[in-house]
């Protein structure tokens, strides 16, 4: 049987934390910034946590059971 590959789209996406949680980069940051706010683009450059709901399915794609 052979080995699992890895979703490329998910290793770019999804780093983990030294307790085991998932990181992962905030959306609407890459392009149509001049409407929003100072604020608001400071607060998406921050790293948030992958909900409870989808860590399963992210630990799928990155074969970490």
């Amino acid at each position: 049987m052979p080995k699992m590959k890895t979703k490329s789209s998910a290793k770019k996406r999804f780093k983990l934390t030294g307790s085991g949680k998932l990181k992962r980069k905030h959306a609407y940051k890459s392009h149509i910034l001049t409407k929003k706010s100072t604020k608001q683009k400071r607060n998406l450059t921050y790293w948030g946590t992958v909900d409870k709901a989808d860590e399963k399915n992210v630990k799928l794609m990155l074969n970490m059971k």
